[in-house]
């Protein structure tokens, strides 16, 4: 029963969302004015045959991943977002572990900068969402799982060869990293994927365990990058992170000073490396 109710429930959500409102182009003439399946399976990154399977009843004991992933696809609100986890048989995340929910309005931001690189982080700087220019230029992160999600796990363990740093720059960027993540941490005592987190990078890491002993502060809140891209060269633009109220989201927006040479490549990249929602989950 509860297996039916699940699939009842993704098919009503999925029904009631037009392509546009899930930032999608119309895709000519369509029996039903909902997404299709095949639409469903792409914005939340799982296969077709899984939806329809979810929908028939067929599937069972969704991940939780799959679960919010789901929500993010149909724009689910916060309420609905909890139905959904517990038609799955999951328990809705608790308040005391990291938000990862994306408001529908937040999702509606990233359709209207569609032509600007964003991502969007939670408290920890794992990636939750991040749109086709962003992929583009800072390389499509649709292939990581687990920490290599998480952007101080990739600096400190996998460091990036795109973004280049003055000394003093890089060293006031690790600071607002660790700063923030100690915050993070203090905030969020009984999540365990940060906990676990924390154990490796402490344990892998030099340079993160003498921050993370020293207590240093800082926050990481807007940053000018250059960024070297293997197509279009090094392009030197400003990183805002803009936070969201009540739910410890970050969404980084890039962008380039107006007239200048770094916003004719990024513009370039732009029409280059444009494709479809890129979403890691």
């Amino acid at each position: 029963m509860a297996t039916a109710e699940l699939g009842a429930a993704i098919h009503r959500w999925r029904d009631r969302l037009s392509p546009g409102d899930a930032g999608l182009p119309p895709g000519g003439r369509r029996r039903a004015a909902g997404l299709r399946r095949e639409e469903l399976a792409h914005l939340a990154g799982i296969s077709v045959d899984y939806v329809t399977r979810l929908e028939q009843g067929r599937a069972t004991n969704p991940s939780s991943q799959v679960v919010e992933a789901l929500t993010r696809a149909l724009r689910l609100s916060a309420p609905e977002r909890d139905h959904l986890y517990r038609l799955a048989g999951l328990a809705p995340p608790s308040p005391k572990t990291v938000p990862v929910f994306i408001p529908p309005s937040v999702q509606r931001l990233l359709d209207r900068l569609a032509g600007t690189p964003v991502a969007v982080c939670d408290a920890t700087w794992t990636l939750l969402v991040a749109n086709p220019p962003y992929a583009a230029l800072m390389g499509d992160p649709s292939g990581l799982r687990g920490n290599e999600l998480n952007g101080v796990w990739r600096h400190f363990l996998s460091p990036s060869d795109r973004v280049a740093y003055t000394p003093e720059a890089l060293a006031a960027f690790e600071a607002a990293l660790v700063a923030d993540l100690r915050t993070a941490a203090q905030r969020y005592p009984a999540d365990r994927r940060l906990r676990a987190l924390l154990a490796e990078l402490r344990d892998r890491s030099a340079r993160f365990a003498a921050l993370w002993d020293s207590g240093t502060v800082g926050i990481h809140d807007a940053a000018r990058k250059t960024v070297t891209h293997p197509v279009v060269g090094p392009l030197t633009l400003d990183c805002d992170v803009l936070s969201v109220a009540g739910s410890d989201l970050r969404i980084m927006v890039y962008t380039a000073e107006p007239g200048t040479e770094d916003a004719e490549r990024l513009s370039l990249l732009m029409v280059l490396g444009t494709q479809d929602v890129t979403s890691p989950h």
